[in-house]
């Protein structure tokens, strides 16, 4: 395995995984998320998730991952089960997909920089004819799926490991700017106690559903991004303190990116916080034309500079999406890595094509399906995003929980974290990740997984 290539360090492996983590999810899915929630509620819960639930899981990936110094696919035939292959394969799907209309996405953000520098700030206000058009801000995700295989094409220590070394720390130093900044405007400490003084009424079963699903997705779980990882991984690495450590980074950015964002909508509002909740259109529209009443130079600085910021936090979560079927097919089926990563971009991006295409510019994809009981069509993207980040991830969570401790056995698991970590056995971290692997993330990822797909696809909602 050795021409495989692994991190060289602690440090970039964590940066490496915590920027898998960080990305759209953070900057753009978590403050929608909090607004739409009810504020510091859902970042409770949220935050109560990513360490009760997910912590659990990502170990247990990057265990298997480096247990097995294989893919998602291979790691199941490598531990001798061959017949749980199709759990990789479902995560690698679901990992394809993503970056399928995530790389859309990440293309508007590319196209956002050019607007803002331009001063462009009506842009906003006409979100929908700038998503119609396909060549210009196809073009702008050509580039993106480009700058993302170049990356990938370095290898690991070469490429995956030296960008996250210095796109991390630069991400987070310019969100710590950008509060500085939003900290300066008028109102803005009504975004701060929208975003930090919870009202425990606002709970229902909604707000924990979601602030579950945004804990999972943010941490890029379920799809085999950190079996992956975990595959280049030292065996000298501690584990269970790394997983600690990518959660505490990842968590950290997005409540980091709360502070950022709801101190402008306070700005905006003018204290009412109208528009915090504003949906998948809060990064977009929203705080464009915030940027737009900043006005002036500060206006284009601080515009400019936010979607740089998004495009680098993207760019650390796109290089992990096409990681994982990159090895898939360098391992299984003993491809040359450059000539890999070059092809499976390009049919990556070829599988975006519809979702592109689906947000105004084609009446087909924009209409594409209407689900059961749902009054309106859904556009090619949301189905898809539907189909991979709200379905197939918790399926993929909940199956590699049940197999690592019900097929694969937990003392295997404590074997391989108990690697590098002297103390772990006996340990009250071991006593809890067992609980968790063993029962409270298969059942609670299983119903999960119910819900989402009676509720999304069935118009049946039960909480």
């Amino acid at each position: 395995m050795a021409n495989r290539g692994g991190f060289t360090s602690r440090i970039g492996f964590i940066a490496a995984a915590a920027g898998s983590a960080v990305g759209l999810g953070n900057i753009w899915g978590f403050p929608y998320e909090v607004g739409s929630g009810g504020g510091a509620a859902f970042v409770f819960i949220y935050l109560a998730f990513c360490f009760i639930l997910c912590f659990p899981v990502m170990a247990t990936e990057i265990a298997i991952g480096r247990k097995t110094q294989l893919n998602p696919v291979g790691a199941f035939t490598a531990l001798g089960y061959k017949k749980w292959r199709w759990v990789g394969k479902l995560g690698i799907l679901a990992g394809v997909l993503i970056l399928s209309f995530y790389n859309v996405i990440a293309g508007w953000a590319f196209g956002y920089i050019f607007e803002m520098a331009a001063g462009n700030f009506g842009v906003a206000e006409k979100f929908g004819d700038y998503t119609s058009q396909v060549f210009k801000v196809g073009g702008y995700g050509l580039v993106f799926m480009a700058t993302t295989a170049y990356v990938v094409s370095k290898g690991i220590s070469g490429g995956i490991e030296k960008i996250a070394k210095l796109l991390m720390p630069t991400l987070i130093l310019m969100i710590i700017g950008l509060v500085v900044y939003g900290l300066t405007l008028p109102n803005s400490m009504d975004g701060i106690k929208f975003y930090l003084v919870p009202d425990f009424t606002k709970i229902n079963g909604s707000t924990i559903y979601n602030a579950m699903g945004q804990a999972f997705f943010s941490l890029s779980l379920g799809m085999g991004a950190l079996i992956t990882y975990g595959s280049y991984v030292s065996k000298k690495e501690n584990i269970v303190t790394a997983a600690a450590w990518v959660t505490v980074v990842d968590v950290s950015i997005a409540f980091l990116a709360g502070l950022m964002i709801f101190p402008l909508i306070g700005f905006m509002s003018g204290g009412t916080m109208e528009g915090a909740g504003g949906g998948p259109g809060l990064i977009f529209v929203t705080l464009a034309q915030i940027f737009g009443a900043i006005g002036g130079s500060w206006g284009v600085i601080v515009g400019t500079g936010f979607f740089v910021l998004l495009c680098f936090a993207a760019l650390t979560s796109t290089v992990s999406l096409l990681e994982v079927p990159v090895a898939y097919v360098v391992d299984e089926m003993k491809i040359q890595r450059k000539k890999a990563v070059w092809l499976v971009a390009a049919v990556i991006f070829i599988v975006g094509i519809p979702s592109l295409l689906g947000n105004g510019y084609s009446a087909f994809f924009t209409n594409f399906i209407t689900y059961i009981g749902a009054d309106q069509p859904t556009d090619f993207l949301s189905f898809v995003a539907a189909v991979a980040n709200d379905t197939l991830l918790p399926l993929g969570g909940c199956m590699i929980a049940f197999f690592a401790a019900h097929v694969w056995k937990t003392q295997n698991l404590d074997e391989e974290l108990a690697i590098g970590a002297p103390n772990f056995k006996g340990s009250f971290v071991q006593k809890y990740l067992n609980f968790a692997i063993m029962y409270l993330a298969p059942v609670v990822l299983g119903v999960m997984f119910i819900l989402t797909v009676l509720s999304t696809f069935f118009g049946i909602n039960i909480i």
